[in-house]
């Protein structure tokens, strides 16, 4: 098995976790504003990863640490943004709009670093967000603040996914890694003290960061912080070394799918008709970028 093919069945486990987490990370923002909850999730994960690195030879240069401040400036990007879009419209569609990253990712990696991308990959990209659309259930688009927000959210997202496939060449990994988590952690609790609003039952500390302990709280964190973040975002920067970053961003549409059949299972919820046509429809955006390429060069 090529690397190449063994990167890209570890991006497909790294969408399922960031699904699986969907339902504990809705239960820990009732216990806690957002920013402050991103704060603990990338306060653990930033120790963690720090922890495990030591084993393995993390090393501080000036790169990594410059390159792993932008990637978490745009995680964080990805993540605020897209809980003040919440706000202002649907969940339905900042769910879609988010992934326009699919399209995003291959015009990015175009123009800043001139890599052309194939056109199976780009074509597998519309059919995969197609099928978002279907699986969201986003029946309209008006272009108000709430979609302003998501789209900033989704060029985030594409920025990260773009600039790591890059930077995982010219910099040690666990540093890298280590450095985005711990910038995301900064700007969450600048941002929980300076732009949040207090919850009723919790314990202010400073401004908007508040912190209230519960088992439901305390399992979010450290569900998120081991699967979702340490073992997710390391697996992603690792796998990139092998795979490129359109098909990366067209792997990780199998987010939303995991995230519905794991909430049909554990929490009753029924996916439509329309919603199931949209997930086959991501699952074969996904067989052609993998399988179309493959034809082809036999066919030649």
């Amino acid at each position: 098995m090529s690397k190449s093919l063994m990167s890209e069945i570890a991006l497909i486990f790294v969408a399922i976790s960031w699904g699986a987490t969907f339902l504990p990370v809705q239960s820990a923002i009732e216990s806690i504003n957002v920013f402050s909850f991103l704060f603990f999730r990338f306060l653990v994960s930033t120790i963690l990863m720090y922890l495990i690195s030591l084993k393995f030879g993390i090393k501080f240069t000036k790169n990594s640490i410059l390159y792993g401040a932008l990637l978490g400036l745009f995680l964080f990007g990805g993540f605020s943004f897209q809980t003040y879009a919440l706000k202002y419209t649907l969940s339905s569609t900042v769910a879609f709009i988010t992934g326009l990253y699919v399209i995003l990712v291959p015009f990015i990696m175009f123009v800043f670093f001139k890599q052309h991308v194939k056109l199976t990959t780009i074509f597998g990209g519309i059919v995969a967000l197609v099928g978002l659309y279907f699986l969201s259930g986003a029946n309209s688009f008006d272009l108000n603040l709430g979609e302003l927000l998501t789209i900033i959210c989704a060029v985030s997202y594409a920025l990260h996914i773009s600039f790591t496939g890059v930077y995982v060449h010219k910099s040690n990994i666990y540093a890298l890694v280590t450095t985005q988590f711990g910038t995301t952690a900064l700007l969450s609790l600048i941002f929980a003290i300076f732009f949040s609003n207090n919850n009723l039952n919790t314990m202010a500390i400073l401004g908007g960061f508040e912190i209230w302990l519960n088992i439901e709280l305390l399992y979010a964190i450290i569900l998120t912080a081991v699967i979702a973040t340490v073992f997710a975002f390391f697996v992603q920067t690792l796998a990139q070394q092998y795979t490129t970053a359109a098909k990366t961003v067209l792997i990780f549409t199998l987010e939303p799918v995991s995230a519905g059949v794991i909430g049909y299972l554990w929490a009753n919820e029924i996916l439509s008709k329309p919603q199931i046509f949209g997930a086959i429809l991501i699952l074969l955006g996904i067989l052609i970028c993998e399988v179309a390429p493959l034809l082809i060069k036999r066919k030649n």
